[in-house]
């Protein structure tokens, strides 16, 4: 992968973090996107990440993305669609707020959507490029209370599958992962907003989260950036269109 250009959403925290300080230890020029600075002038100065401050809401913005990584690397060979909204102030489907409803649906799968559209053109002149996209095992079960985060990882699922048809006779992949729990910054929130309601505290939401899966522990966010890692490779040039969960066997 050494020389290759990838972009990164969501890559100042969590997974997307993780995926881009591996990507760079292997030789790959990162672009790290976040709505957070502060964040990803951390993962600058930790690993030398290149960055661009933006949200991937809306058409306008994923065109700027774009634009501004063609402009300071002239390529995008690797693209991980990773930002994503929390599912934690989330209420049940006849209490749902349709305007968060929209608005995970814009971050989690519109934002996809645009930034996949607009990349895969290059990728296809070229014959070569590689795209996943992080959905999760709420987008393959479901959940409760999680009716956008639900449709948005679900829709990911879609539009991987359909993205892999279209990409396939020009030499790029398209395929997901799935993780299960994680322990990032986002899922903490969710944990604490449950762990207020059951009158529990977080830690011990963690522990039985630990407690429900075959391994006894949840994944790490290391464990799905190797995932992603390999999917990106070369050693993965036969597989596409897949959804490979990451989550020790359990079905969260």
């Amino acid at each position: 992968m050494t020389g290759a250009v990838a972009l990164v959403t969501g890559g100042g925290r969590g997974i997307g973090r993780s995926t881009s300080e591996l990507l760079v230890s292997r030789g790959v020029t990162v672009v790290a996107v976040s709505r957070t600075e502060r964040e990803l002038r951390s993962l600058k100065d930790s690993v030398g990440a290149d960055y661009i401050v933006a949200s991937v809401e809306t058409e306008r913005a994923c065109e700027s993305i774009i634009e501004e990584t063609l402009r300071r690397h002239g390529r995008v060979d690797i693209l991980v669609n990773n930002a994503g909204v929390e599912s934690g102030v989330e209420r049940p489907i006849w209490q749902q707020d349709p305007t968060l409803f929209r608005q995970s649906l814009a971050v989690n799968l519109e934002g996809a959507f645009n930034l996949t559209r607009l990349a895969a053109g290059d990728m296809v002149e070229r014959g070569s490029g590689r795209i996943v996209m992080v959905s999760s095992t709420a987008g393959e079960v479901g959940g409760p209370r999680m009716s956008a985060y639900c449709a948005s990882k679900h829709g990911l699922l879609g539009l991987m599958r359909a993205a892999a048809h279209d990409l396939a006779p020009y030499g790029v992949t398209c395929n997901a992962v799935c993780p299960g729990w994680v322990r990032t910054p986002m899922s903490e929130h969710t944990a604490e907003v449950e762990a207020r309601e059951l009158g529990v505290t977080t830690d011990e939401i963690w522990r039985q989260r630990d407690a429900d899966s075959p391994a006894g522990r949840i994944v790490t966010a290391e464990e799905v950036a190797e995932t992603i890692a390999f999917l990106v490779s070369a050693a993965a040039s036969g597989i596409n269109g897949e959804a490979i969960t990451v989550s020790l066997g359990s079905a969260w």
